[in-house]
Order: structure tokens, then sequence, then C-alpha cells
């Protein structure tokens, strides 16, 4: 049973569970120790785990309170589901001004978070469909926190929405607390029984990104906007408006290196008739793509590829 254990855990965790058993049966061979010396280790042992596990849910709260404290001072509005936990994390960190709550009504649940409960921008939902459409809809960027089976739910729509090209593509982060591993074991998941079985593609994993850290969530989320500002299909062309033109030289390579999924070159074109009618930002340049609608992972990696004109 001991090693069946040990063989479930990720490589780095069986070395540490490995010394850790080693230490615990070198301590209980140690000549000169007391059993009231060996009594006291386990016991110390027992108190730390438990200690980790209380403190956990609070520093993934934290966490998820510092970045939406920093984003929303940036002017960003945050979205949750209004509730309690890493849900109301979100809104004290944003303050009530910066807080818009999308809340299900269901018997046994606890009335919205006191950060949104009497807050004008708080919506509630009969239906978990409707409720989604909204999150999904009007959000602009997606931190995703542990969470149980609603917080699973809401991932694998959102990640279906993008992937299959029904949802426009947007930064989406899973956002651990520090050392955590939720988000890994969700990944791992995904690699052994999706992956490997050819459920998804290799380039579906660049769809969203893993982080620990609010400063590199916050970093993820507005970097996608720094060059990239939208998308619409136009004329059976996928059209990227940009906030920065690319030279025509970027746009060979670019063309080159994603021939996998294109049916022709990118090409820098204006605002259609049907944006300029719209007010669509017609301002802004734009390229077009012959997108085949296939591998939505290589797409976003197109864009990271145009966000790196931010950097130069």
């Amino acid at each position: 049973m001991l090693q069946r254990f040990v063989e479930s855990l990720d490589p780095t965790d069986q070395r540490i569970a490995l010394e850790s058993i080693g230490t615990l049966l070198q301590l209980a061979h140690d000549e000169g120790v007391s059993r009231l010396d060996r009594k006291i280790a386990n016991t110390a042992l027992k108190e730390m785990r438990h200690a980790f596990n209380v403190f956990a849910p609070f520093a993934e709260y934290l966490v998820t309170k510092e970045f939406a404290r920093r984003i929303a001072a940036m002017g960003w509005m945050v979205v949750t589901g209004a509730g309690p936990g890493i849900m109301e994390a979100g809104h004290e960190g944003a303050a009530v001004e910066h807080s818009i709550g999308v809340n299900i009504l269901l018997p046994f649940e606890a009335k919205p978070n006191p950060v949104i409960a009497d807050n004008p921008k708080l919506i509630n939902f009969k239906y978990f469909f409707t409720r989604k459409l909204m999150f999904i809809k009007e959000s602009d960027g997606f931190l995703l926190a542990p969470g149980g089976f609603g917080t699973l739910d809401e991932t694998f729509e959102l990640l279906t929405l993008i992937q299959t090209g029904k949802s426009d593509l947007h930064p989406i982060v899973m956002l651990d607390a520090p050392g955590g591993d939720y988000w890994l074991a969700f990944e791992t998941f995904l690699k052994k029984e999706l992956l490997r079985r050819g459920f998804v593609d290799e380039a579906d994993f660049s769809l969203f990104s893993m982080t620990d850290s609010a400063e590199a969530a916050i970093k993820e989320i507005t970097g996608f906007y720094r060059v990239y500002h939208s998308e619409r299909y136009v004329g059976g062309h996928l059209v990227f408006r940009l906030n920065v033109a690319p030279e025509e030289r970027m746009l060979k390579d670019l063309s080159a290196e994603f021939a996998d999924v294109l049916d022709g070159p990118i090409e820098a074109v204006d605002a259609s008739p049907a944006e300029k009618r719209d007010n669509d930002v017609p301002d802004l340049p734009r390229i077009a793509l012959s997108f085949d609608r296939q591998r939505t992972g290589r797409l976003r990696l197109l864009i990271d590829r145009l966000n790196e004109m931010g950097d130069a």
C-alpha cells in the first residue's frame, strides 16, 4: 500500500516522500533517542500536516485577493460568481467599485458575499447555462482558482468554446496558491488521459497558462492585449485588429511559421465596410488570415508572436 501511494506521486514529491520516510525510519533506530522523542516527532508531523491543510485555502484567498486588487487598480472590472471564499476574495481585492457579481440561485448555498450583496452590479441567475454565457461573453480575460465541480465545469466549458472557435480567443490563467499543485494535477490529467489518447492536440495546452504568482497572472492577461486587440470574421477570413501595425517582413515570417494552420499568407488589410458600418474599431490596423479553424491552440501561439512586437 505504501509503495502504491509513493508511486502515485510525481517524481519530485516521490523523492521528498522517500526522504521523509527514511528520516522517520532512521529516527526509529537511532540509539539515544527515547520513545518520548519519537512520539514528539510523530505528533509534530501530524500537527504540521493538519495546519498546512487548514492554511492552504487562505493562501489561495490571499493570492486571488492580491490579483484582484492590482488588476482593478489598472482599470479592470472583476467578475466573480458572487459567493463566499475565492469569489469573495476577488471582490474584496477589487472593492465594490470594480466588482460585478453573477450569482446562481441555489437552495443550499449562502447568500452573495457582503462586498457585492447590495450592489446594483449583482445579477442573480436561475440557470447555470445563462450564468456561464454571461461569464464568458462579457469577459476579456479569465482567472481560474482552485474549486469544486462548478469550477471544473466552467473551466471545461471555457476551454471547449475557445478550442472550437465558438468564442473569441482570450487569456486564460490558472492561478494556484504559492507552491500549490491543484492546476498542475489538472494539467497532468489532461496530458495523461486526453492528450495521450489523442482527444486533444498538443497545441491546445497553449490556450491557457498556469502560475502561483498574482504578478505573473496580471502580466499574462494584460500582455495578451499589448498588440492584439480583437478579432472578427469578415468574408471568410479571420481579421485581427491590432494596436500596432506589423511590418511586412514579420507577416511573411508568421505566414511561414504557421503555414500548417493557414491556407494562404497573412496580409495587412483595411477595415471592411461592415466594420465601418458597425463602428467596430475601424481606425485600428488589421491583418487577415485564412485560418483553417482546426487548431485554435496554434492561433493562440500566433497571437503570442504578434504580442512580442510590443517587447521590441
